[in-house]
């Protein structure tokens, strides 16, 4: 008899909630608000998944309580958090099991299974995971955004702002990059932005890089090298799960690219793909597309819930 599993991915941005069926068939696809855990609000986070959760159910059009929920999600990295967002969601009442994880977890899942490789994930957050090829796991990065995130949008949003106000100063040269945020977040003059940033949120941070990589694109210096800086820290965090999980960086190393800033085609990711080359000459990259809520129904139908 068939039941259902439902997969959800949890980051700083959106959230992606997957309804499959017990082999896997998908029945339904939603997206939602941010449902990253920040300290001490794993209940807003669970209240977020579950409303996305309930409305994708709804649009599967089914009325029976999944046999296993799992969360990958970002932040849950800390057992505390982890541990307190998992309580939240069993209090929802949305499934028979629940099972919480990280979001760079999940997607290492989807991309390689059970078997190694290394996951570089750069969306509002950026964190690398990785799995050696003696079933050995190992994060690096994904500190958040006081103490890291290196290399991700809202990294990438904070650079700009400090370009702005230095070149405003004249300690830089001139950027179109004073415009071009100044436009993206309808604001009239430079000095506005110290009120706009003390509010800002990671996410607010991270839409600042669309028109930073856009400029970039189009060789404006300093966006460029705020760019190129990006893809060194992204690629340093491989390397280091390369030579910690397989020998050295020389070595046959899988690597998979995900997040939002890393989509197919876009301006950091090709420079992450050819940074790649040198930093990391073992690397070859997996070539299909990462989907984490897919990663997190595969770890649900082998629970033994789901089965």
């Amino acid at each position: 008899m068939s039941h259902l599993v439902v997969g959800v991915d949890g980051g700083g941005s959106k959230t992606q909630v997957l309804v499959a069926d017990s082999r896997g068939k998908e029945l339904a696809t939603l997206t939602g608000g941010p449902s990253a855990i920040r300290p001490g609000e794993a209940l807003q986070s669970a209240e977020v998944i579950g409303a996305v959760v309930r409305d994708a159910l709804a649009m599967a059009e089914q009325e029976e309580m999944p046999r296993v929920l799992v969360v990958g999600v970002a932040g849950a990295g800390r057992e505390k958090e982890r541990k307190a967002l998992l309580r939240a969601l069993e209090g929802e009442r949305i499934a028979d099991e629940v099972i919480v994880t990280t979001d760079a977890e999940i997607a290492l899942v989807d991309a390689f299974g059970d078997g190694p490789g290394i996951l570089l994930v750069s969306g509002t957050g950026s964190v690398a995971y990785g799995r050696g090829p003696t079933g050995t796991l190992l994060r690096c990065g994904g500190w958040g955004p006081r103490c890291g995130d290196e290399g991700s949008g809202s990294w990438i949003g904070r650079r700009a702002l400090s370009v702005v106000t230095a070149s405003h100063d004249g300690r830089e040269p001139e950027t179109r990059l004073v415009g071009a945020v100044l436009t993206a977040l309808e604001l009239e003059e430079v000095e506005d932005l110290i009120a706009w940033a003390s509010d800002a949120t990671p996410k607010q941070l991270a839409a600042l890089a669309v028109p930073v990589v856009s400029l970039a694109a189009e060789r404006d210096l300093r966006a460029n090298s705020i760019c190129t800086l990006a893809a060194e820290e992204l690629v340093l965090h491989v390397r280091t799960l390369a030579r910690q999980l397989f020998v050295d960086e020389r070595a046959a190393v899988p690597v998979a690219l995900a997040g939002g800033m890393l989509q197919r085609g876009s301006f950091l990711r090709r420079l992450v793909e050819h940074r790649l080359k040198t930093a990391v000459p073992g690397s070859h990259l997996h070539g299909e597309e990462v989907v984490a809520a897919r990663g997190a129904v595969k770890l649900g139908r082998k629970s033994p819930a789901g089965v």
